[in-house]
């Protein structure tokens, strides 16, 4: 076994995490909002609060990690995290849900970061593509932990209860990790100022031999969420019909693939090569696949070609890791930390814009409006990743 696998796979408990925590409200819409007497709408800008903290957060935590290593920095991530899961399960009102959800959106800031950064500066670069997708497809194993044991423990014992279980994910992350993680310092870290690092943080984000790269990652990650997490079960509930178990069933086998698919893209590249090429193809793949879907509504396609389709985006969509090889490939392993904060303001603000957008879109054209949208914003983003990105 490869040495660093053990902790590596200690370090993407936390991506685990962070998948499982910020889904949660998801299935706990309805006591959440009883208990804490506040209405859905309500609740969504109170979670709305996670993924900004976490935009925030995110330079700090780039720096960091080239400034003091992967291990005080999960460490430090994690033993946030147990806060903010502790005080999201004796939340007594809206406000304190609100102050949980600021902490955990930090705490998880830097969940996939850790990971990433230590395969980094740990395995050769042709390896890298692999390892990257090793770890997306683990971390994403938490969206079908939220889905259905969250959701029975939920049913059976209260949201309380699913924090709290959250929480013990948490601990045993930063036990593994403390047990299993060597620290080692980067040897730049006393060579330039924090001011300096986190103005390098956005030097990357704006330097023109990555910016090719990062209009992709502005538009890929926001699909994933636009398509699995939001706009799915209302195409298959509302346009198409479906009951909510049936729906469920075949989102959860989207969700299979995105768990699957990462491995199966960085072993991929690992044989055949061609990184930008099988990156490029991946988004216009996933593209396609969402196109086809809005286009069987009214052909009337059966529920098992919706189901073949969102599996075949989940699978197309995966392709997405190979931006972290992509950048791997462009920058120096001490420059990592900071270089992968950059890219995931681009992944996580992406997002954010793209699901307004599809708000946008669905009040004037509805669900179909909403999903074409991230179709076009795929699109897009690959016409810009070829024009910017130098092969």
């Amino acid at each position: 076994m490869n040495p660093i696998a053990v902790p590596l796979l200690a370090l993407t408990l936390g991506h685990v995490f962070s998948n499982a925590v910020r889904t949660l409200p998801a299935v706990a819409t309805d006591v959440l909002t009883r208990d804490l007497a506040i209405s859905a709408e309500t609740l969504a800008a109170i979670t709305s609060a996670f993924p900004a903290a976490f935009a925030v957060a995110m330079i700090p935590v780039g720096v960091g990690l080239d400034r003091y290593g992967v291990k005080p920095v999960a460490l430090t991530l994690m033993a946030i995290a147990v806060l903010g899961s502790a005080l999201a399960a004796v939340a007594p009102s809206a406000a304190t849900l609100l102050l949980a959800q600021i902490v955990l959106g930090v705490a998880c800031s830097g969940m996939m970061m850790c990971p990433m950064t230590y395969a980094a500066r740990g395995v050769p670069q042709a390896q890298f593509g692999l390892w990257a997708g090793l770890v997306q497809g683990f971390g994403n194993s938490g969206m079908i932990l939220s889905a259905s044991p969250l959701a029975w423990l939920v049913e059976v014992s209260g949201w309380r209860a699913g924090f709290w279980a959250c929480g013990a994910l948490a601990l045993i992350a930063m036990l593994a990790i403390a047990l299993t993680v060597r620290h080692e310092r980067p040897a730049e870290a006393s060579r330039s100022s924090i001011w300096q690092n986190a103005r390098e943080v956005m030097q990357f984000a704006t330097s023109p031999r990555l910016r090719g790269l990062m209009a992709l990652a502005f538009v890929s990650f926001g699909a994933v969420l636009g398509v699995r997490g939001l706009w799915g079960g209302p195409w298959l509930m509302d346009i198409k019909g479906m009951g909510r178990i049936e729906a469920g069933h075949l989102l959860l086998f989207c969700t299979f693939t995105l768990v699957a698919g990462p491995a199966f893209a960085g072993w991929l590249v690992g044989r055949l090569g061609h990184l930008r090429l099988l990156l490029l193809g991946g988004h216009l793949a996933a593209a396609a696949c969402v196109v086809a879907l809005v286009l069987g509504g009214p052909l009337g396609f059966p529920a098992w070609a919706d189901g073949l389709l969102l599996v075949g985006f989940g699978a197309t969509i995966s392709f997405q890791i190979l931006c972290f090889a992509l950048l791997r490939s462009l920058v120096r392993p001490e420059e990592a930390g900071r270089a992968l904060s950059a890219q995931n303001i681009f992944f996580f603000g992406g997002a954010a814009v793209l699901q307004g957008l599809s708000g946008a879109a669905a009040a004037l054209g509805g669900v179909a409006a909403a999903l074409l949208t991230f179709a076009a914003a795929l699109v897009m983003g690959c016409a810009l990743f070829l024009r910017w990105q130098k092969a």
